[in-house]
């Protein structure tokens, strides 16, 4: 591993050649918050994917992408005499400290959860920081996250169930309330419903100590090798997978998922 200083040099050397890029590279040169957007957006979503992956290599190179882009911000901040580098730094370690009053205050933490409890009541006390206990919440955050993030946060203010079990009366109302639009026909309320049901089994998960958001995508991505092995077995029997029968499909499916259990089971 490096010393301090070795990573010292190595962002200050990341930060000339960002100066120098913006200088002389013509596209670096035209580059905007507005057009650099949605590039960062990618760019964290490809160390996601790493950090799923849990590739050091790649979560390295992801990581990088991601540290040149909030370099990049924070040239056309300089450039636009807003702020700089050091002030991002220096605020981020300002609040870090803020938010930390057990460690750098009076405060006591004796777990995790208080220290949760401690940083959302604390953000509102912030200049500039929070006005509500929901409000730090961004709207942009996909769905299933926001809901996981909107309800932790009721939870450090004391809003939330007294036991884990009590939630699954909850989510059974729920499930029935769904039933009974379908039923209907009503596809406006079930539709309404239905994010009832979601945002209850996010509350079920929370509770249960899951994160919904990575188990999702654990079951995305074994959906995706499943059905990418039996198009695989099709293609290797002369057939497109649309001729397959039902039957056939699952036959192969649970092939797939026998295969995984032993790839498991010797792991």
């Amino acid at each position: 591993m490096h010393t301090r200083e070795e990573i010292l040099a190595a962002f200050s050397r990341l930060l000339d050649i960002q100066d120098e890029l913006r200088e002389k590279c013509p596209w670096d040169r035209k580059q905007t918050n507005e057009s650099l957007r949605p590039h960062t957006i990618e760019e964290v979503f490809e160390l996601c994917d790493a950090l799923m992956n849990d590739d050091p290599k790649e979560i390295q190179k992801e990581m990088g992408d991601v540290m040149e882009h909030l370099v990049f911000y924070a040239m056309i901040a300089r450039e636009q005499g807003r702020f700089d580098m050091a002030d991002v730094l220096m605020k981020e370690a300002d609040k870090l400290v803020f938010r930390h009053p057990h460690i750098y205050g009076e405060k006591k933490a004796a777990n995790s959860d208080d220290v949760s409890k401690i940083w959302e009541l604390v953000k509102q006390k912030e200049k500039d920081g929070n006005k509500t206990v929901l409000s730090g919440v961004p709207r942009s955050l996909p769905s299933l996250i926001k809901a996981y993030r909107i309800q932790d946060k009721a939870r450090n203010v004391g809003f939330d169930w007294d036991k884990p079990e009590d939630v699954w009366a909850k989510v059974y109302e729920e499930i029935d309330e769904l039933k009974a639009e379908l039923e209907r026909g009503d596809k406006e309320r079930a539709e309404k419903e239905l994010g009832d049901v979601l945002f209850s089994i996010v509350n079920a998960a929370r509770l249960y100590h899951i994160n919904p958001d990575t188990a999702l995508e654990h079951t995305n991505r074994k959906f995706i090798s499943r059905f990418g092995y039996v198009e695989k077995k099709a293609k290797e029997q002369g057939r497109d997978i649309k001729d397959l029968t039902l039957a056939e499909m699952d036959a192969l499916w649970d092939e797939a998922k026998q295969l995984e259990n032993n790839k498991n089971e010797e792991i």
